[in-house]
Order: structure tokens, then C-alpha cells, then sequence
């Protein structure tokens, strides 16, 4: 006998399904629908965030409220424009004079070394506080990112053998620098006589050539202007000079000892 079906054992008005959705259909498919239909997806609408009420329930995207936070006052800080916080925050740190001289010294340090004084001036061209500076150049110090004494030796080394300046030179130099004068007698005394003689002959054998075909006095001076230049000893600048010319087979021995 054949059982007689009673469409009422359908009904989903208990679940709340729409009637009629699941005839025929499979029950995970009904799931879905009934999901998309409670929750229609919304209009379609530009990248203005200017989405309609109607497709919203009468609110506003999550675009549309961020745009229009910007150049308006805002009740809670979600909406603050995000320029405006980062503008609070730049002011903040600058209102840190201590602060504001360790990014300063710090992007001075970045690259090359330089010495207290260097970044004193700096500091002081920024208008922080002379105690501030003080107080943030000893902290420097301490940890090891000044150090002068370090300074004044790579400076002597580098300088010489890649400019060929003599003591002198590298003594005037780390001056205009406030390198204190007991540590520039340190570091140029790394350099002695000898050296510096044989460093002069050097710069005169590149520069030899250049002068040929000028007169006798006009290359010595020339050659011992250019040593005198570099900060070597005029003594030294026209004994080396007469040395490379007399190899050259110039006649030397009228050549004034005094003077170029």
C-alpha cells in the first residue's frame, strides 16, 4: 500500500526557511541560500565610498567613514584623521629637546664619524639647550659613539697616505675640527721624520713630469710649493725637490737655500 505523503512534514516555517526552498534540494544547498539571502550582498557601488543608504540599512561603509574623517572633526580617536595623530605625535617628540638632539646627533653619526664639537655646533644651530646638548654629548661619549682620540688617529692615517699631507697639515686640519691639542700630538706623532720625507718624495715623483721643460728655478719652486702646500717643512720640501731634480741631471748647486 502506498504511503501517502504529507507535504506539511515539509514545512519549514519552523526552521525559518521559506516555504517551498527545500523540496527537491539538498540540505546543505538550502543552508547556503538561506545564508545568502539574510545577508543580501550589497550594491555595487565606486571606490568613492560614497555607497548608498539603501544598500547599507541606511549606514556607511567601513571606506566611507574613514574618508570622511578626513579635514573634519571627529567625536573618538577611531576617527581622528590619521594625519592629524601623526601630526600629535611629531609635535610631542620634538617638545622632547632631549629627544630631538639624539635624532640629531644620531643622523650626523650615520656614515662618518664626528667629533664633539662638530656636534655641538650642530646642536647648537638647532637651538638646544647648551645643558641639554651637554648632558646628551656625555651620554654619546660614554657608549662610545664620540671619540675623539679615535678620530684624530683614522683621521692622520686616511689624510696621509691618501692626500700626502705632513704633520703640520693634519695638526691644522683636526683644529677646525675641536679635536683637543694633546690628542692631536698624539695622532700626528704617530708620523715621524722619515716617513714624512719619503711620503714628499713620492708627491714630487708624480709632479716631476708636469715640469718638465720649465726652467730650473721656476720648477723647484713650483715642486717645493706644492710640499709646503701639504704642510712639510720648507727644509725638507727643498732638499727633496733638489734631490729628484739633481737625479734628473739639473744643475743645483746655485739654487738658493733660503726661500722659494
Amino acid at each position: 500500500m502506498t504511503r501517502r505523503t504529507d507535504w506539511a512534514e515539509y514545512d519549514h516555517s519552523a526552521s525559518g526557511a521559506p516555504r517551498g526552498r527545500g523540496i527537491g534540494r539538498d540540505p546543505a544547498s538550502d543552508d547556503a541560500d538561506g545564508l545568502a539571502d539574510s545577508h543580501p550582498a550589497p550594491r555595487r557601488s565606486g571606490w568613492d565610498g560614497t555607497a548608498s543608504e539603501e544598500s547599507h540599512g541606511g549606514g556607511s561603509s567601513r571606506r566611507g567613514r574613514r574618508r570622511r574623517g578626513f579635514g573634519e572633526p571627529a567625536g573618538t580617536d577611531e576617527d581622528t584623521p590619521r594625519s592629524s595623530r601623526a601630526g600629535q605625535g611629531v609635535s610631542s617628540t620634538e617638545a622632547d629637546p632631549a629627544e630631538k638632539a639624539r635624532n640629531i646627533c644620531l643622523r650626523l653619526l650615520t656614515g662618518t664619524p664626528r667629533t664633539r664639537k662638530q656636534l655641538a655646533d650642530a646642536l647648537r644651530k638647532r637651538e638646544i639647550p647648551d645643558e641639554v646638548a651637554e648632558e646628551v654629548l656625555s651620554r654619546f661619549e660614554e657608549v662610545g659613539l664620540i671619540n675623539d682620540s679615535a678620530f684624530a688617529d683614522a683621521w692622520v692615517e686616511s689624510r696621509h697616505h691618501g692626500r700626502g699631507l705632513a704633520r703640520r697639515a693634519l695638526a691644522r686640519e683636526l683644529r677646525t675640527k675641536g679635536v683637543d691639542s694633546a690628542l692631536i700630538d698624539e695622532a700626528v706623532g704617530q708620523l715621524d721624520s722619515e716617513q714624512e720625507e719619503s711620503t714628499a718624495r713620492e708627491l714630487v715623483d708624480r709632479k716631476l713630469r708636469a715640469t718638465r721643460g720649465l726652467d730650473r728655478d721656476k720648477r723647484l719652486r713650483r715642486l717645493a710649493g706644492m710640499l709646503a702646500r701639504k704642510g712639510y717643512p720648507e727644509g725638507m720640501a727643498l732638499r727633496v725637490v733638489r734631490q729628484a731634480l739633481e737625479e734628473e741631471g739639473e744643475d743645483t748647486e746655485f739654487l738658493a737655500d733660503d726661500g722659494f
